[in-house]
């Protein structure tokens, strides 16, 4: 949990950057719910020609580097882990489940010790048995310089993670990882970590037999474990072929359907292009989706037309926020008064308009998403109305010592993602302006943005940021950014407000030892709103995805794990 979750941004951005093709507010079909077993009419059937239409590569297509929250969308039709996400719509699906494991895990020793045994009849694309040593291995494998870029968790957690430099260097490989035998796996941690399940859904958790590792030339044909095997795979994950793997078995695996028989993905491509070949629908067309475009504002205009369109739009909740972020070592925002004004002053409904209007992004008032698993705790301790409260937040400056206004500066960045951009930042301004703040805006270069406001020397007062989750709990969501042993000095630090607060950490750890993941939520939704009292962030909204499907599409499952439709669920037959 010591830097944000790259596919989570990623994700994200690509969504809400193709989002805002327009600038007017959305409008079009609306629904809170993330659809599912919706699309398409008549029941789903095996056979046919699935193809991807995306504007993002699968680029490092080998399990080791990924950083894939839930196992990703494509990654999981060839990776099978330990968990994975529950493959049902809404909130059914943000729970883990067992994959290749026949369970959650064993913990003992305070949830210091997790233990794993494989279900029987697991085989390989090549019909050779997977073993818990090769899933050992894919993991130690994930600790090698050549093949950076997983999630870093496991570094952290495991017991000799924080040294260890991968099976090519250290051939003995990593004490803290046994396999007693063929069927067993055990894991013995630095400390209680009561979400592992959740964490064995990563793609560092798929098993790669030894003998098969080419190395950095492994992302070119990975072993699948999954029920679809790699084909062709060419401009660094553009193109992709999948077929199926004819020695999956679907009685070993309760979460994929794997209904056609190919899988093509094509990507590179524009996101308008993608959303006018997925409406036209003309020949493979027809049987496609996309897993990383979003509809804009303009085309849910269009669509909020055509009746047989509107059909064939998923709305989908991924946990994600935007939110205000301040920096109390930089006046005058060390002032709690002023924090606070600004929490009253603040537009919402100007705001989400910015980000593509209420069809696309929701207003928060709480820092952790508005969904189940993350323990959300309903709470608003700066009441700003949906246009903002300027009266109050004049009272509060006043008491701040600024009765004649106060000037600040907004940074932000210049890339158009609708998150962190102009947009925003001058909805913003024009909200705080009728509480007597004149708001100055910093536009950044993206990369200068995102080198600032992550450096714990240089970061600003008051900027625009956003963070999404690794998984749909509070944990990955609370920790890196309010955990003040997070705070990082020397490199990218996301604990903004620089909060390291002893009860706050001890809370962090309390809840860590939980093993009842419900009984977690709780606690982090508890521990979110009594921060959220320091007024340290002003969360604003929480996006909503927007996707089309072509019209030959069935089966779509839309959970509020990814937010975005399940291709491991869809049929074109």
């Amino acid at each position: 949990m010591s830097r944000l979750s790259v596919t989570a941004r990623r994700v994200a951005a690509t969504a809400v950057s193709v989002v805002l093709v327009g600038a007017a507010a959305a409008c079009g079909p609306e629904d809170k719910n993330g659809d599912s077993k919706s699309g398409g009419g008549g029941r789903p059937g095996k056979g046919g020609t699935l193809t991807i239409l995306n504007s993002q590569p699968q680029e490092d297509f080998d399990p080791a580097r990924l950083y894939t929250s839930g196992g990703g969308n494509v990654p999981s039709l060839v990776f099978r882990t330990l968990t994975t996400r529950n493959r049902e719509g809404g909130e059914a699906g943000a729970k883990v489940v067992p994959d290749l494991a026949t369970d959650l895990g064993k913990p003992s020793k305070n949830a210091t010790v997790w233990t794993y045994t494989l279900k029987d009849g697991l085989k390989y694309e090549d019909g050779t048995e997977i073993t818990s040593a090769d899933i050992k291995y894919g993991i130690e494998r994930s600790f090698a310089a050549e093949l950076s870029g997983g999630a870093p968790y496991l570094r952290d957690w495991l017991v000799g993670g924080d040294s260890y430099e991968g099976p090519y260097k250290e051939k003995k490989g990593l004490d803290s990882i046994e396999t007693p035998d063929e069927k067993t796996i055990v894991f013995h941690l630095r400390k209680p970590e009561g979400e592992f399940p959740y964490l064995a859904t990563q793609t560092q958790f798929a098993p790669v037999p030894k003998a098969k590792d080419t190395g950095t030339k492994y992302e070119e044909h990975p072993v699948s474990s999954g029920p679809y095997k790699v084909v062709e795979n060419t401009g660094d994950g553009e193109r992709l072929v999948l077929e199926r793997n004819p020695h999956w078995s679907e009685k070993t695996d309760e979460e994929r359907h794997a209904y056609p028989d190919r899988i093509h993905v094509q990507s590179g491509l524009d996101s308008a292009v993608i959303n006018q070949r997925l409406s036209t629908g003309s020949g493979a067309d027809a049987a496609a989706v996309t897993t990383d475009t979003n509809l804009g504002p303009a085309e849910l205009a269009q669509i909020g037309g055509d009746k047989e369109l509107a059909g064939r739009v998923g709305t989908g909740h991924f946990g994600y926020t935007n939110y205000l972020a301040f920096n109390p070592k930089v006046k005058p925002f060390d002032d709690p008064k002023v924090r606070q004004a600004i929490s009253y002053a603040i537009n919402r409904t100007s705001v989400v308009n910015a980000a593509g209007g209420s069809s696309l992004a929701e207003p928060a008032t709480t820092f952790l998403p508005d969904q189940k698993s993350f323990g959300h705790t309903p709470y608003d301790h700066f009441p700003a109305g949906r246009t903002g409260d300027p009266e109050k937040a004049e009272e509060l400056l006043k008491e701040a010592g600024y009765e004649d206004g106060l000037t600040i500066t907004l940074t932000h960045s210049t890339d158009k993602d609708f998150e962190t951009s102009p947009e925003i930042a001058t909805a913003i301004q024009d909200g705080l302006k009728k509480a007597g703040i004149t708001v100055k805006l910093q536009g950044l270069e993206d990369n200068e943005y995102d080198q600032k406001v992550h450096s714990a020397k240089d970061e600003p007062g008051l900027f625009l940021a956003h963070w999404g989750a690794d998984w749909p709990s509070g944990g990955p969501f609370v920790a890196p950014i309010f955990d003040g042993r997070q705070i990082v000095e020397d490199g990218s630090n996301y604990n903004h407000a620089f909060l390291n607060d002893k009860a706050v950490n001890k809370e962090i750890d309390e809840i860590n030892k939980l093993t009842d993941l419900d009984t977690a939520a709780e606690r982090w939704g508890a521990l979110d709103k009594k921060i959220g009292e320091q007024a340290l962030t002003v969360p604003l909204f929480h996006p909503v995805y927007k996707r089309l499907y072509g019209k030959d599409v069935k089966n779509i499952v839309i959970s509020d794990w990814t937010g975005v439709l399940d291709v491991s669920q869809v049929a074109v037959k």
